[in-house]
């Protein structure tokens, strides 16, 4: 900080007029608090994963325990650095697109890898993914009328999704793999209710918006 305040003020200590330099430089440190990097480590685990998942074949139960373990760090870096953004203000314009990146990457990665080792059929993948797809161009689509937070439905949904890839990811036989068939069947059921429920609020807000928008447009006339 004493290097950037002293080049600010032209080498005399003092900052920069306007204190523009400054400022910028204390955006670009802000770009690296905890919940960025775990948000970029998140992401840098998605290639190691398909590595790990896919090594000898990609049925060794050895590689794939370690494959579960990328898998399962990435998820519980999910959960950590949403918190720690919002809990100690460290929301930046990096983290509010990187964040749903890594967690799309991720669930895309194991769902694919799953798919293409003939684990779990296509037709899962594709309504998961296509359903995380679309609910992304829907937040772009009323995203100046307002934002949708995230429901409980939504929570389970993620959860629920996270652990039957996990369940999936590893090499479980025997009572465990009845079991993941189950859970794989909720978090598709919760996929597609929960993702029904956020168009009906997406085009109740935008509704709203519009109607908003209208109403303003009159008044100035």
């Amino acid at each position: 900080m004493t290097g950037v305040s002293a080049s600010a003020g032209g080498g005399t200590g003092r900052p920069a007029p306007g204190g523009k330099l400054g400022a910028a430089a204390v955006n670009e440190a802000s770009l690296w608090n905890i919940a960025n990097i775990l948000t970029m480590v998140r992401l840098v685990l998605v290639p190691g994963f398909v590595v790990l998942m896919l090594q000898d074949g990609g049925y060794d139960p050895a590689w794939r325990a370690w494959a579960w373990a990328a898998f399962a760090v990435a998820m519980i870096t999910d959960i950590f650095d949403g918190h720690l953004a919002r809990t100690y203000n460290l929301v930046t314009d990096f983290g509010k697109i990187a964040d749903p990146i890594a967690d799309k990457a991720i669930m895309a990665a194991g769902l694919i890898c799953l798919s293409a080792l003939g684990d779990l059929p296509w037709w899962v993948t594709a309504v998961i993914l296509f359903r995380e797809l679309g609910i992304t161009l829907m937040r772009f689509w009323v995203i100046r009328h307002g934002v949708i937070p995230a429901s409980r439905g939504g929570k389970m949904k993620t959860l629920a999704q996270g652990t039957a890839v996990g369940m999936y990811v590893l090499a479980l036989t025997g009572a465990l793999a009845t079991l993941r068939f189950w859970v794989m069947a909720l978090a598709v059921v919760l996929t597609v209710l929960t993702g029904l429920d956020y168009v009906r609020q997406a085009i109740v807000l935008r509704r709203k918006g519009l109607a908003a928008e209208r109403a303003a447009a009159g008044e100035e006339r």
